[in-house]
């Protein structure tokens, strides 16, 4: 009866870890709530490629609200952002701030499947209501394949509710 016991124990606990592992495949951002209006440090975590095949670009879009973007580069990889107005003027410091990086790309490298790797950026997140979750959708492209991580969840649904979810970051209240 022990004997059984400890493995119906043992099987439990494993196919418990096994959404948690799926879970963690998805790029995915590191800190997941942050201040409103604070300045954001993002880490966008890769754990995979697609299938076997390496990652060799990934492409992040500023969403609306997040303003004075700056990427961290990374050794081994290109560089580039796409720059271009915001809806709507954004005070930063005292300067108004009415266009900006509204994309980033780093391109050239390869992290192979079997790897996971980090990319950086910084921003100023939306002056929102605490609750606000800020998605920055993710295009993962590898040697074969793509993964978009566009879904952004429709009221009622949680990123668990799709299959390549947009990372996003929770906003909590002002300090």
């Amino acid at each position: 009866m022990i004997r059984n016991t400890r493995g119906a124990l043992l099987a439990a606990a494993v196919l418990a870890c096994l959404p948690l592992s799926a879970a963690l495949a998805h790029t995915t951002l590191e800190t997941k709530q942050a201040p409103a209006a604070s300045t954001y440090k993002g880490v966008l975590r890769v754990g995979h490629g697609c299938g076997a095949s390496p990652t060799v670009a990934l492409r992040v879009q500023i969403p609306e609200g997040a303003i004075a973007v700056k990427p961290m580069p990374k050794p081994g990889w290109t560089l580039t952002t796409k720059e271009g107005p915001y809806a709507k003027a954004y005070d930063y410091y005292g300067e108004s701030l009415s266009k900006g990086v509204t994309e980033i790309a780093w391109t050239g490298g390869s992290l192979p499947d079997a790897h996971y790797d980090e990319f950086v950026f910084r921003a100023r997140l939306p002056d929102a209501a605490p609750g606000t979750v800020v998605y920055f959708p993710v295009v993962q492209e590898c040697e074969t394949g793509v993964h978009r991580w566009i879904e952004i969840p429709e009221p009622g649904k949680t990123d668990h509710d799709y299959k390549e979810p947009a990372p996003g970051v929770t906003l909590t209240a002002k300090p």
